[in-house]
């Protein structure tokens, strides 16, 4: 007998976690220690355990999160100094602060997004 293959219709902890939009490091153990197939990643979606309901509400959050409710880029988030996850609370904290930072890379992103859909714009124009 080989090694038995991880089946195609399980995922790690870490997958899991990023489509459940939670961060990892967070989760239950027995979350982390686990496959999860994806009969169980659907029943987490449609009825999230209390512990799931938390995470999303209060965090902590993972980057990509964070830096969406904060309307800027993953590495605007670097360079403004946030490493780490972090929670609603934070966040709501620092959208009230409005640190220098945050609002230099909010302007950053929204020019970028503005570039980005100026291109697709322009892409589509040549398409026709």
């Amino acid at each position: 007998m080989g090694m038995s293959r991880p089946d195609a219709q399980s995922m790690k902890p870490a997958t899991a976690a990023k489509k459940l939009d939670v961060y990892l490091p967070a989760t239950p153990a027995e979350f982390q220690a686990s496959t999860i197939t994806r009969d169980e990643l659907a029943a987490l979606q449609a009825d999230p355990p209390q512990w799931l309901k938390d995470l999303r509400k209060n965090g902590p959050h993972p980057k990509n999160l964070v830096a969406a409710k904060l309307g800027v880029s993953i590495s605007g988030l670097a360079r403004g100094g946030v490493v780490d996850a972090l929670t609603t609370e934070q966040i709501e904290a620092l959208l009230a602060e409005k640190p220098d930072w945050l609002i230099a890379e909010r302007e950053s992103y929204q020019n970028v997004l503005a570039e980005e859909r100026r291109l697709k714009a322009a892409r589509a124009e040549k398409a026709r």
